[in-house]
């Protein structure tokens, strides 16, 4: 007696999204140690005119968006699943990218020198540190934050829970980022630290208040998508 084992299949909406976010998450971890200049038409207190953020800011707030998307489709257990097992993708991203720097390198036409490519990939202890911390407190926060304002809202709104949960959890992010990444283990002095913070932070809010029709969008377009693949009968 035989026993069909196998399992319904993903809908290709549902593993946009997913991929999308790991996408966007490890894009960001490789990109966490360059520093990025915006200059501003305005001076902003302790950042001045020229806002300094991470250029991981722009494919971290990418993130925010995906699992806000996937959190209003699938529900908070489900979005906690997917920010959680992308925590541990990290440690497979940095164990891929290790055995690459630590692999012999070889010389000649077309291949970058060894301590040009660890140098350029190779991620400092402080950014990990940082980086691991905030996500895994930061993402958690936004999933929380996003059913909480759901719930208090009986499911409307679905901009303010988009901009209320990323606004909160991107702070918090910041916050320990910046903390721990430049300013504990890193030698950034106390204003230069602050400076970062809400430059980085701004920019955030920006992405997150540019990116709220695209949440209704899709939310919209995958909702439509796994209707039609639930009405289509399985073989």
């Amino acid at each position: 007696m035989s026993t069909d084992r196998s399992a319904p299949p993903l809908p290709l909406a549902r593993l946009g999204l997913i991929a999308v976010f790991v996408t966007a998450l490890i894009t960001s971890q490789v990109t966490a140690s360059k520093l990025v200049g915006i200059d501003m038409p305005f001076s902003v207190p302790l950042a001045g005119s020229t806002l300094i953020v991470p250029a991981a800011a722009f494919a971290y707030a990418v993130t925010f968006f995906a699992s806000d998307c996937y959190a209003e489709l699938y529900g908070r257990s489900e979005a906690t699943k997917l920010v959680n097992v992308a925590f541990a993708m990290n440690f497979v991203l940095l164990g891929l990218v290790w055995l690459a720097i630590k692999a012999p390198i070889l010389p000649g036409p077309g291949s970058v020198s060894q301590s040009v490519f660890a140098s350029a990939l190779g991620p400092s202890t402080s950014i990990v540190a940082g980086s691991m911390l905030a996500y895994l407190v930061s993402q958690n926060l936004d999933v929380f934050t996003f059913h909480f304002l759901r719930d208090a809202t009986e499911g409307r709104a679905l901009w303010l829970r988009n901009l209320g949960s990323t606004a909160t959890s991107q702070l918090v992010d910041t916050l320990i980022f910046i903390s721990i990444a430049f300013l504990i283990l890193g030698n950034m002095s106390l204003d230069d630290a602050a400076g970062l913070m809400i430059g980085q932070y701004l920019v955030k809010l920006a992405v997150a208040g540019l990116d709220t029709p695209f949440v209704y969008a899709v939310v919209g377009f995958v909702s439509k998508q796994d209707l039609e693949t639930a009405a289509v009968p399985s073989d």
